[in-house]
Parts: structure tokens; C-alpha cells; sequence
């Protein structure tokens, strides 16, 4: 195929598209980005578009294209070799060099109408520039924090930053190629503007679809503590163990369940140990859709202390399953969670602060629960995946917004 630097048209607005998506990380792997992508593709294949995702296969081994039922559609995945990142528990990717080789071999067979960056590091980052030089537009989502990567790249701190620095260089490049940036958050944006100086991110939330939550409205006693996530630094959960053993004493039938794998948790088991309350700790682990489902409808209170997200996937499930959120006052949490509202923000990294607000919740009269629980169910109204798929069709057409 000729390459060429001039942009096709727009597609009509009455034919389905072919959409090619570049992600790093995929399913099978449990996060936010990933759970993004999938059901980012399973909802526009659901709307009748052709659907590519290319993403590294699951061993260097098994790669190859393959027909995956994603949130129950039908996607045609491309799993070029796929390699451990063995400072991180499940991080693969495909070899930088090797990147450029598979986006072309994906763009010769399949005629892409637009691309869809989920990653600037990797696939994204390579598939951007064979679809820039095709004139294939390019519409990139960024869902990375230096916090999300610095604790995996094995090297002394003030390496760290000379690395991170050069990255936000080349993501700036690579965006810098693409029709639309978005971002899940305006406070993520505003992050993102102010970091590469770029202008015009968009905000697009990554939704969720609030039909598959159930909220326990029910009168009852409150004592349930959930955080769903890895379980990695930057998501701190090592605090809410402290808050929860503070408030042990006082609150006898208070229990901490963790539902989420990741590299920290020998040392999450050994921090609830330490702290007298491994009785009241439930590290559940990765679980399957219908259990994590359960485990949000028979909390009493969501909690998260990360420090880097740009969005939370998990705590919008929290809210669809009607429960109050106590958040740290970080990144863009805040747009989610309404100190008195529908929960309490907290400062980050304060354990005090975090077992006060939790107490709050936890003993907060039944009519005060049903009104945090109401406006839980209320503000995730705004965050339906529906609204999420209108928005980025748009942009694949080169539509208004």
C-alpha cells in the first residue's frame, strides 16, 4: 500500500465504520484502561461497526489473530507476541521494534476507517504513525500518570524522572499526530494540557452501564468496607487498612474487603497482620464479573485512597451500586465523589481522616445512608456508556461535538 500524509474524507454519518484500537493492555488483564477498551469495542460492535483491537497476546508464544467475545460481542482481536514485563505481575508488551511491523501488517489487511489510541507508549505510539503517514485519522485517549509507571521501571529515583520527562516528550509527539485527545476527566485534561502542553484534550468519561448494578436499599447495619482494584502502590490501600484498624475498637462488626490482584498484596496480608485485624480482611483477589457485582451490592461503603486516577472505573461501579464513596481528595476523584453528598473526600494519605469520614458513613442514620446512596445512583447518571459511545462516533466522523 502507498503511504500518504493527506487525510482521507470524513466517513458518512449513515455507514458503520471499521475502527481499528490500539491498547496495551487488554483482556484478559483487570484495569482500568483495559476494562475501558473492551467495553469501548463490545459497545460500538454492539452499534454495528467492524471492530479491530491490536493488543499483545497473552504469551510470546500464542499470538495471532483471533475472533473474542468481549462484554458478549464479537471482536476480531490481533495478538502480535506479547512479553512479561516481570517487574509487574501481568504487564506485557510487544517489542518497540517489532511494533511498527504489526501495525502495518494490520493496516494492509484491514481497511481502517480511524484509529483509536488507548496507549502512546507502545502499540499506540506505533500504530499512530503508520495510520498518520496512510492519512488515516487518529483520535488518542490517554489514561497514564507517571505514578502508574514509575514504580515498575526497576531504576534509581532520579533516573525515574529523566525517563518520565522523555516519555511525555514522545506522547507528545505521538498526540501531536492524532485528530482528537481525549481524556476521562476535565481535571485529567487539565492534567494532561499542563504536563505536554497541548491544548484542546477533551474530556469523554469512560462509562459504565449502570443497568448491570444492583443497589441494596434495604434498612440495615452498616459494616462493609469494599475497594475494588490492583493492588499496587499508587492506589495506597495500605491506608484504608490503618483507618479500618482504627476504627476496630469502636466499630466491632467492621470488615475490609479487597477484591483485586496486584504486586502488593504479601504485603497488604503482612500490613493487616501487623495491625491485629487479618480477621476483618478479606483479600479476595481477581474475581469473575458476576462475583465483583455481588461483592458492590453487599458493601456498605466504597473506599479509595489512590492517588492516580484519572478517572476510576471502580468507584463509578461503586456509585451505580448505590453505594456512598469515601475517596482521597486526589487527581480526579473529586469529579466523582461530593464531600456531604454522596460520600467524603479525604486528604490523601491521612488515615485519620480516612477512619473519620468512613465512620460517618458507617454510622450515619438510615435517612442520612438512603440520601448518600440516592445521589450515588444520581451522579453516575451523567457517566452512561451511551453518552461515551455517541461522543467518540463523532469524533471518528470528524463531527462537532
Amino acid at each position: 500500500m502507498t503511504e500518504s500524509a493527506t487525510p482521507d474524507d470524513s466517513p458518512r454519518p449513515d455507514r458503520p465504520l471499521t475502527i481499528v484500537i490500539a491498547a496495551d493492555t487488554f483482556a484478559p488483564d483487570v484495569n482500568g484502561a483495559a476494562r475501558f477498551a473492551e467495553r469501548l469495542a463490545a459497545g460500538l460492535a454492539g452499534r454495528g461497526h467492524d471492530v479491530h483491537v491490536l493488543t499483545p497476546s497473552i504469551t510470546h508464544r500464542n499470538h495471532g489473530v483471533f475472533r473474542e467475545v468481549i462484554e458478549g460481542q464479537e471482536i476480531t482481536v490481533h495478538r502480535p507476541p506479547g512479553w512479561r514485563w516481570y517487574p509487574h505481575d501481568w504487564l506485557r508488551f510487544v517489542l518497540p521494534w517489532m511494533a511498527k511491523h504489526y501495525s502495518r501488517k494490520l493496516l494492509d489487511e484491514v481497511p481502517a476507517d480511524v484509529v483509536h489510541s488507548q496507549s502512546h507508549i507502545v502499540l499506540g505510539r506505533a500504530l499512530t504513525r503508520i495510520a498518520r503517514r496512510r492519512g488515516i485519522p487518529v483520535v488518542a485517549t490517554n489514561h497514564v500518570m507517571a505514578e502508574n509507571i514509575i514504580d515498575f521501571t526497576t531504576l534509581p529515583p532520579l533516573l525515574d524522572k529523566y525517563v518520565v520527562k522523555l516519555a511525555w516528550a514522545d506522547a507528545k509527539r505521538t498526540f501531536d499526530m492524532s485528530r482528537a485527545v481525549t481524556t476521562p476527566t476535565r481535571k485529567a485534561a487539565e492534567f494532561l494540557e499542563n504536563t505536554i502542553d497541548i491544548h484542546g484534550v477533551i474530556p469523554i468519561s469512560c462509562g459504565i452501564d449502570k443497568r448491570n448494578y444492583t443497589a441494596d436499599l434495604s434498612p440495615r447495619p452498616h459494616s462493609r468496607v469494599l475497594f475494588v482494584g490492583r493492588l499496587t502502590t499508587e492506589k495506597h490501600v495500605e491506608v484504608t487498612l490503618h483507618a479500618v484498624a482504627k476504627l476496630a475498637p469502636e466499630l466491632p462488626e467492621i470488615s475490609f474487603d479487597v477484591v483485586g490482584g496486584g504486586d502488593q498484596r504479601r504485603n497488604l496480608e503482612q500490613t493487616a497482620q501487623r495491625l491485629g485485624i487479618a480477621d476483618r480482611v478479606r483479600f479476595h483477589g481477581r474475581v469473575e464479573e458476576d462475583e465483583l457485582r455481588a461483592a458492590y451490592t453487599k458493601a456498605d461503603v466504597f473506599a479509595i485512597a489512590s492517588i492516580a486516577e484519572l478517572q476510576s472505573i471502580a468507584t463509578m461501579e461503586a456509585m451505580a451500586s448505590g453505594l456512598p464513596v469515601v475517596a482521597a481528595d486526589a487527581v480526579a476523584l473529586p469529579h466523582l465523589v461530593h464531600d456531604g453528598v454522596n460520600g467524603y473526600l479525604f486528604e490523601p494519605g491521612n488515615a485519620d481522616d480516612l477512619a473519620d469520614k468512613l465512620r460517618r458513613v458507617l454510622t450515619a442514620s438510615q435517612e442520612e445512608y438512603s440520601r448518600m446512596q440516592q445521589a450515588s445512583l444520581e451522579g453516575v447518571d451523567i457517566h452512561d456508556i451511551e453518552n461515551t459511545l455517541d461522543t467518540f462516533e463523532k469524533l471518528y466522523r470528524g463531527e462537532p461535538l
